[in-house]
């Protein structure tokens, strides 16, 4: 099964539609920047779920702070809020402006280009998870001091600048790549 030709083929009735998709695109992006603060709590609250799951010790989520609270019940509690220069919607602005130009400029490949965002999006709020679990694990493993600063700044930076590169190249090869010529049986 393939992606090329799930959306209708532009005719007179279908013209608009690419346009009206770009248009879909951008609004999305500008959601992210308008509602940021709203964003951020959802990706704390799934930070809270994520780091639950890799820790015996207390997890509060202060969602309208968005912070997440770990390590409670030890003696070294430690708490991280999500700026908003740390959070993946800054990471997903680009991608979904570049897919409203790629819709308009070929509209044909619209439903590889959706595809790809689709795929992007799930690996960008993952490697913006797998970021943050590596964050409270250095915390938890070498103390606040050494551990904020390599999870922050060291291999927060690392995982997120290969993480964001990885998913920019695979939306790019899924969007533009050439259909597979169907095997006759």
């Amino acid at each position: 099964m393939t992606l090329v030709g799930a959306l209708p083929a532009p005719g007179p009735r279908t013209a608009g539609w690419p346009k009206a998709l770009a248009v879909l695109l951008l609004a999305i992006a500008a959601a992210l920047i308008i509602w940021q603060r709203t964003y951020r709590t959802v990706e704390m609250m799934l930070a809270g779920g994520v780091i639950r799951l890799f820790t015996s010790d207390g997890v509060y989520v202060a969602a309208s702070r968005q912070s997440v609270y770990f390590g409670l019940g030890s003696d070294t509690p430690f708490g991280l809020r999500m700026s908003p220069e740390c959070t993946s919607a800054f990471l997903l602005l680009p991608l979904l402006v570049v897919g409203a130009v790629m819709i308009v400029l070929r509209p044909r490949i619209a439903g590889q280009v959706l595809f790809a965002l689709g795929v992007a999006v799930v690996a960008l709020i993952l490697v913006n998870q797998l970021r943050l679990l590596v964050l409270v694990g250095l915390i938890n493993w070498l103390g606040t001091d050494q551990g904020y600063y390599l999870g922050h700044t060291m291999f927060g930076s690392l995982i997120s600048v290969l993480g964001g590169a990885a998913a920019l190249v695979t939306f790019v090869w899924l969007a533009t790549r050439s259909p597979r010529p169907r095997e006759s049986a």
